[in-house]
């Protein structure tokens, strides 16, 4: 060894080193990690996982559909916010739509061109909102939002100074614009495959004060996987819950408390429901 080259000496000191820091942080160190979970946070590190008659049905940290094989809701089961996470709460998947609130333009699909078109941001907002108001029995009219649930939105041309055309953008003919004149000039629909992109646009607000289904039945969380829904949003679903049951209402809020948790650390984020939590204890009765 004493006539070894000194390249040679470098090469074998390194490739010790690699073997001593794999051994480290490669197998020790993970195992020790391992060891302190399972002993100090067994649950955690585990999934969370939560059994039903001795089978695993979901994870407390992990949201899911109550939906049918045609993906419509069960009218037994309160409902999940919506997901964008892949077909919805896939793990693998787990992101957010990436939409911002100045999303209000939808790219109407042209009959028999390749595509589907796009829905803005808010027109995805009022479809949702229109579902669960027909899912739940309430109003589902929101600011900036027409009655057949999409973005209130004008494209008015020219851009500057005064209109001469008013197009409703995001309703394609020959559906009836949501208001018949704007500024004196008559509203059109919307022609799938025109631009409107020079016009200048305009969002109605309506008369809709507050909208009656609350916000998170109508966003998706920003990882597409949050397992918890308002007070508010349970509140709405109770009266369905419950007469699809047959139990009085008063016993579904009852489990709505029961399965409430309140901020974390007493300040921080508002109450929540577990929906997963809620539901089965619905099934025990």
């Amino acid at each position: 060894m004493k006539h070894m080259p000194i390249w040679m000496h470098r090469y074998l000191a390194a490739l010790r080193a690699l073997l001593v820091l794999t051994l480290l942080t490669g197998v020790l160190y993970p195992l020790v990690v391992i060891g302190i979970a399972q002993v100090a946070f067994n649950d955690g590190a585990n999934g969370s996982l939560v059994k039903k008659d001795g089978r695993a049905v979901g994870s407390a940290l992990v949201g899911q559909n109550f939906t049918d094989a045609a993906g419509r809701p069960v009218g037994r089961y309160f409902q999940s916010r919506p997901s964008v996470a892949g077909d919805g709460y896939d793990m693998l998947s787990t992101a957010a739509s990436n939409l911002g609130p100045e999303d209000i333009v939808d790219v109407l699909p042209v009959p028999g061109a390749r595509g589907e078109g796009r829905r803005s941001l808010l027109t995805q907002v009022c479809a949702r909102s229109r579902a669960v108001g027909e899912l739940e029995g309430v109003s589902d009219a929101r600011p900036y939002c027409t009655p057949d649930g999409v973005g209130a939105v004008l494209k008015v041309f020219p851009a500057v100074g005064t209109p001469t055309r008013a197009v409703s953008v995001n309703q394609a003919c020959p559906a009836p614009p949501f208001v018949a004149e704007y500024r004196g000039v008559r509203v059109e629909c919307g022609r799938p495959g025109e631009s409107y992109a020079a016009g200048r646009t305009v969002p109605v607000r309506g008369t809709t004060v507050r909208a009656v289904v609350p916000a998170d039945a109508v966003t998706a969380s920003g990882s597409g996987l949050d397992p918890d829904i308002s007070v508010a949003y349970a509140e709405l679903q109770a009266a369905r819950v419950a007469r699809e049951r047959g139990v009085p209402v008063e016993r579904v809020r009852q489990l709505i408390a029961e399965n409430t948790t309140g901020r974390t650390l007493g300040f921080m984020g508002e109450p929540a429901v577990n929906v997963l939590a809620l539901n089965l204890a619905l099934d025990r009765g």
